[in-house]
């Protein structure tokens, strides 16, 4: 790989100092109360909401990964970076319920729909979770990146950048990660885009990137006899994945949650949408490209997740190397930062409070920062084991969240959708749920140590998107069944929360939220999304 220049570093310094000075603005303004703090005031609009929500998502574990699965042969991940039209499911499906509901968390809506025992269990499970997967690989993979990027160790590169992201984050609150994050999508998008675009010129345009790997590779459709990705489990799966995350995770809904008002944070959703439609071309395609290149004798990497910085160090000309290495690096940070302020709000409102109820505003504030804190720590503290992790990061995080997800996305459909479902029937759902899915994955990693051919090996075995789509199933089992056990929740207690409970008067207000350009802007991203779903297969190509 080659090394940064005096230019590139003089790319890297501009860009940490706008954004330090944008977040030392924030820092400057006054935050006393959880709202301002932890939802800026509720007072967002809708380009800063999704640029949020789209730099929310994509982290450096992310870019790393997703070109690695261009250059890996796991095109069929490809579907994963198709969940716009998920996205748009946050604006037009739940956001009407959670901003009617006032609530600052996802395990706050569950108390609000169900009872007090959904909330604390979504909270502990969502705090340990993000602590294990989304804190810890985002720390690995950013250690990797700055270590490769600028030459020195990899402690030293996870533990800098985690550090900076904390204190802004710890400091800033939520309106500092907002307002930062809006930034370094822009940087991220302009520097992978501008990747791409040389990239594609230097292995000879689309048509020789084809001819070069084979017009079978793009296909991400395969048989269900495959043992890897079997096409229906991976669509079924990968959806169910895809509303708990986009839908339900704490750390994207508490972007739309910013939101001046309903209509602000639909558009946010919207242009969420139309940005997470980006990564297919900004990270895919250059793994693709990297591919392309060595198999001409032009390029020359090991592991497939070293595909997009060996590409970045090698192509790019002199500052824009700098430009596209601080879009990494605003990955990374993007992504922490979410997390770090998710992590603290779930704390904060959700256990703490529930504990001390007599606190006052600023004393939360207050809290929020301390818990903030120790999430860095833990996240570092976890180093050290995340760095044993195999290649192949991007699939880890999406088998783990296959685990994780289908008791979460249960509840919250049924609980929106299906007005019979009750409170215990929801709490069976998510223990149970929780349960299985840790059993399951307790099984993968033992999986060595049972004998070949027994149940138990035969359990562990169980492809992971086969195991995804059954047990989701077995969640929608759990939660209508234990609540035809007992009697209906009440429609008081309803009011506003469900389909079925939803008055005239706040149908007639959703209704106001949105125009003809809404509409539009959200079919266009449908069609895009057919269209690219089409285009990665055999047939088209």
């Amino acid at each position: 790989m080659q090394g940064l220049d005096p230019l590139d570093w003089g790319v890297i310094i501009a860009y940490f100092l706008i954004l330090l000075g944008v977040a030392w603005w924030v820092i400057m303004q006054k935050q006393k109360d959880t709202e301002d703090y932890f939802l800026a005031g509720r007072n967002i609009g809708w380009f800063v909401v999704g640029a949020s929500i789209f730099a929310s998502n994509i982290g450096s574990e992310h870019v790393v990964g997703l070109a690695g699965n261009g250059a890996g042969d796991k095109m069929p991940l490809l579907i994963y970076e198709l969940h716009a039209w998920i996205v748009l499911m946050l604006g037009w499906v739940f956001l009407p319920f959670y901003a009617r509901s006032g609530v600052f968390t996802m395990p706050e809506f569950l108390e609000k729909r169900f009872d007090a025992r959904s909330r604390w269990v979504l909270s502990v499970v969502s705090l340990i979770a993000y602590i294990l997967t989304k804190v810890s690989v985002t720390i690995y993979a950013g250690g990797v990146v700055v270590s490769a990027l600028l030459g020195i160790p990899f402690w030293i590169g996870a533990v800098a950048t985690v550090a900076l992201t904390g204190i802004y984050t710890i400091l800033g609150g939520m309106r500092a990660v907002v307002y930062t994050e809006t930034i370094q999508a822009v940087v991220l998008v302009v520097g992978a885009g501008i990747l791409t675009f040389m990239g594609l010129d230097a292995v000879g345009g689309w048509s020789e990137l084809k001819n070069t790997v084979g017009v079978d590779y793009f296909n991400m459709w395969r048989p269900n006899s495959d043992p890897d990705y079997p096409w229906l489990p991976l669509f079924i799966t990968s959806t169910i994945v895809g509303i708990w995350y986009w839908c339900t995770d704490q750390v994207i809904v508490q972007r739309v949650l910013t939101a001046k008002n309903i209509k602000e944070g639909r558009r946010g959703s919207i242009f969420g949408a139309l940005l997470k439609l980006m990564p297919v071309f900004l990270f895919l395609i250059p793994g693709v490209v990297a591919l392309g290149l060595k198999l001409q004798g032009k390029l020359d990497w090991d592991s497939p997740d070293e595909a997009f910085p060996v590409l970045m160090s090698n192509l790019l000309p002199s500052g824009l190397r700098g430009l596209v290495a601080a879009g990494l690096l605003a990955a990374l940070m993007s992504s922490l930062a979410s997390v770090f302020n998710s992590c603290s709000t779930l704390f904060t409102l959700d256990i703490y409070k529930k504990i001390r109820p007599d606190k006052p505003e600023e004393k939360l504030v207050r809290t929020g920062r301390i818990a903030t804190f120790f999430v860095v720590g833990l996240g570092l503290l976890w180093i050290p084991i995340i760095t044993r992790l195999s290649d192949g990061l991007y699939e880890y995080l999406q088998n783990v969240q296959a685990y994780i997800s289908p008791p979460i996305a249960a509840v919250f459909l049924l609980g929106i959708f299906y007005k019979r479902i009750n409170a215990n029937g929801a709490i069976a759902t998510l223990i149970g749920g929780f349960l299985i899915g840790f059993s399951k994955l307790t099984l993968e990693i033992t999986k060595s140590s049972f004998t070949e051919g027994g149940f138990m090996h035969s359990i562990a075995n169980i492809n992971w998107l086969v195991f995804g789509a059954y047990f989701f199933a077995i969640c929608i089992a759990i939660a209508i069944g234990v609540s035809m056990l007992y009697p209906a929740p009440s429609e008081q207690q309803l009011k506003g929360l469900t389909f079925g409970t939803v008055s005239a008067e706040q149908k007639a207000a959703n209704k106001n939220s949105y125009g003809l350009a809404d509409i539009i802007a959200s079919v266009v991203v449908v069609v895009i999304v057919i269209y690219v779903m089409i285009s990665f297969s055999t047939l088209s190509l």
